[in-house]
């Protein structure tokens, strides 16, 4: 049985883009094949949580190999997109250093329940559960058509 959910979805509008990818830019350095991050729906600074998504098109790197004839979306690429919201919630809402990158510190309790494919839309779920001058840790999760896909938690490490 999936856990709760790490936001009341019913109570945002998943149709309303809050920060487009030119402004997720801003504040991540990915890149081209890395840019993992299509856009984010809602940021509570208060409760420490955000809403994205990534828009996995056909067109990307990992498809024509990753399972020829059935693309799979790699279970790294959807942790590296939950991580590059984690790192936007805290540019935006957690630290106010500036220049302050926030990289990949470790990831606990990763489970996948679902497969990501080409042409379906990721939401993507993070929350702040602790954060320390070392290291920041996020509960996540992602969804597809309302169906659960992944949970864990990312660590990250400001640099």
């Amino acid at each position: 049985m999936p856990p709760p959910l790490l936001v009341d979805l019913s109570k945002i509008d998943m149709n309303r883009i809050e920060l487009p990818i030119e402004e997720v830019r801003k504040y991540n350095a990915h890149r081209y094949e890395m840019e993992q991050l299509s856009g984010v729906i809602h940021v509570d600074r208060e409760k420490r949580v955000a809403v994205g998504f990534k828009d996995v098109r056909s067109d990307e790197f990992w498809v024509r190999g990753h399972i020829p004839g059935r693309p799979l979306m790699p279970g790294i690429f959807m942790m590296e997109a939950a991580g590059q919201l984690c790192a936007l919630l805290y540019k935006v809402a957690i630290s106010n250093l500036p220049g302050t990158f926030l990289g990949f510190g470790g990831m606990n309790n990763v489970k996948f329940r679902r497969t990501v494919v080409p042409g379906e839309k990721l939401i993507l779920l993070a929350h702040c559960t602790d954060e320390r001058l070392r290291r920041v840790v996020f509960d996540t999760q992602g969804l597809v058509g309302g169906q659960f896909v992944f949970e864990g938690q990312i660590i990250g490490m400001p640099v």
